[in-house]
């Protein structure tokens, strides 16, 4: 009806009267993940590299990657739409897509909430508005309850850090910011002058966080290996460090909800 009534009153054509894309290149893992979140996984042509979940996507050819688009690949897919993401894509390529005429839906998200959004509206876009709904209302209310669960609990302070060399924490901008305060957690680097800033050691001992979270893909045992020499300077042991996975994180899908639970739930455990 929505997509009806906006056709009907509209002398212009709007994105959503066009025809139900079904050829979809995505560029980003993020958006590839929305996209089997949607059922809409077999209309996917190409992918961006990274684009690893689900086990679906492995199998799809790469077109994009850190350096950029391939466009002759682009052009010879002959896409009736293409996912971008503002802040993760060139902006130089999104530019060129749009002028070689493209329908392009652009993601970029700025809080956790705002997946939700970027939920329905695509899904809209490929007729899947219902499932949309029901999966952003499901996602939404969870990050509620979550911030419900930790309103009230003692704040702890965290060290958050995805790299160890060069050590690279996170300012008050950067998004995993905005997940520790779901969990009512306070960043100990929240006045760094950038948002992913290079830290040293020295730094962080000095600050002494209650926890330390290693948002890596590195196993336990390194990272467990890395922090044991500096335990009796934190004032911690091991089991102040907590290794949790980055791309449910990091990546703005819907499994953020299910990552920033676990997160919350880890760091509950050390208050």
């Amino acid at each position: 009806m929505k997509r009806l009534v906006i056709c009907l009153l509209s002398l212009l054509m709007h994105p959503l009267c066009a025809a139900t894309p079904q050829r979809i290149v995505s560029l980003a893992p993020h958006t590839t993940e929305l996209v089997y979140s949607l059922e809409a996984g077999e209309r996917l042509l190409a992918v961006s590299d990274y684009s690893d979940y689900p086990e679906a996507a492995q199998a799809l050819p790469r077109i994009a990657s850190y350096q950029g688009v391939n466009f002759e690949a682009l052009v010879r897919l002959e896409p009736d739409l293409v996912l971008v993401w503002e802040g993760g894509n060139k902006p130089q390529d999104i530019r060129k897509i749009r002028t070689l005429g493209y329908n392009v839906f652009v993601s970029s998200p700025g809080r956790p909430e705002d997946i939700a959004d970027e939920v329905e509206t695509l899904g809209d876009l490929l007729g899947k508005g219902a499932l949309a709904k029901d999966l952003a209302q499901t996602y939404r209310q969870s990050l509620k309850q979550i911030a419900a669960r930790y309103a009230h609990t003692p704040p702890i302070r965290v060290f958050y850090y995805m790299h160890p060399k060069p050590l690279m924490s996170i300012g008050s901008g950067a998004w995993a910011n905005k997940l520790l305060s779901l969990c009512n957690s306070n960043n100990v680097f929240s006045d760094a002058i950038n948002d992913y800033p290079e830290v040293t050691m020295e730094e962080v001992i000095r600050r002494q966080p209650q926890a330390i979270v290693a948002a890596q893909h590195q196993d336990e045992g390194s990272i467990q290996q890395f922090w044991q020499p500096w335990h009796s300077l934190l004032k911690m042991d091991g089991e102040h460090i907590v290794r949790i996975n980055p791309d449910k994180l990091h990546r703005f899908s819907l499994r953020l909800s299910n990552g920033v639970k676990t997160l919350c739930q880890k760091l509950h455990g050390l208050r």
